[in-house]
């Protein structure tokens, strides 16, 4: 009996240390370590962390950082990894769009920055704020400026940038950052090599749209970029864009042609299997919403 109470308190002590560590292994799986990379003499984006991928600007007498990361403690380590390359302080922050994994992170950033979003993205966080969801930064860090065009050209402490929105796309509130002097855009999440198609986000108050992702992919593609920094992934090229939006769209229209001959989307989805996820990518949105399938389905029967 002594030696079965023995064993029986070594199996529950390693059940007990097991639940401890897997979560801590999981985490450590799904947060690759940060990395900062150069991109041009003062361009640069990171990459791993909690969140989407970021990048930032070193201007004449401040950084402007575009997205912030999932968690006040992954936003640190970026933070910490900026004050390593530059001393000079922030002073602007771009927010590609409201999700939770790139924009949550503010909480970590001084008060009293420039924090610039598109109207709707802004909308999307007052709502998420309002009932305590993702993508919701504190009130003390939410949008100061908006942009309500589809095109605003700005100089930020001498830099030269170019803001688009040509349509809800991944969110209803997406913009694209570009930079034309070192022809390089930051897509946000309207290109991620982390899903097969696209994530067009229809929940929470959100309206994306996979034409308006479309019209999007082709905005950024028609412009004179050599390097386009993804909302997760690695760095693509012009060509990179145009294949996946090659195979977007064809998926699209199969999509569409099945709905015209009056099949379901029970039917649709066993025809054409949408798998949210790409097997080893991170950051790919949890159940929540329609998958891409779902969407353009929806989309095409109300018309």
């Amino acid at each position: 009996m002594k030696i079965l109470k023995i064993f029986c308190a070594g199996v529950a002590l390693v059940i007990s240390l097991v639940a401890c560590v897997a979560p801590a292994m999981a985490q450590q799986q799904q947060n690759p370590p940060l990395v900062v990379r150069q991109l041009k003499p003062d361009v640069y984006w990171t990459e791993g962390g909690s969140g989407g991928n970021t990048g930032f600007i070193i201007g004449k007498n401040g950084v402007i950082v575009i997205d912030a990361k999932t968690t006040p403690d992954s936003a640190k380590e970026m933070l910490a990894d900026i004050a390593k390359v530059t001393n000079l302080p922030i002073t602007h922050v771009i927010l590609t769009h409201s999700d939770a994994d790139h924009v949550n992170g503010l909480a970590a950033f001084p008060t009293g920055l420039t924090i610039i979003a598109h109207e709707n993205n802004k909308k999307e966080q007052e709502a998420a704020l309002a009932v305590g969801g993702r993508g919701a930064p504190p009130a003390d860090h939410q949008p100061t400026m908006v942009v309500s065009k589809n095109k605003e050209t700005l100089t930020l402490d001498g830099v030269k940038i170019e803001l688009f929105h040509w349509a809800p796309a991944h969110t209803g509130g997406d913009l694209v950052v570009y930079l034309p002097d070192e022809k390089i855009v930051f897509t946000g999440d309207i290109a991620a090599t982390n899903h097969p198609f696209a994530r067009i986000h229809t929940e929470n108050g959100k309206h994306g749209s996979s034409a308006g992702w479309a019209e999007s992919m082709k905005g950024m593609i028609a412009l004179n970029a050599d390097t386009y920094v993804v909302g997760h992934g690695t760095v693509q090229t012009k060509a990179d864009l145009q294949m996946h939006l090659a195979k977007v769209e064809e998926r699209r229209e199969k999509i569409k042609a099945m709905v015209a001959q009056g099949k379901s989307v029970s039917d649709v989805l066993a025809a054409l299997p949408d798998s949210e996820a790409v097997p080893g990518q991170p950051g790919v949105a949890g159940p929540q919403g329609l998958s891409f399938t779902e969407v353009v389905y929806a989309e095409d029967s109300k018309h």
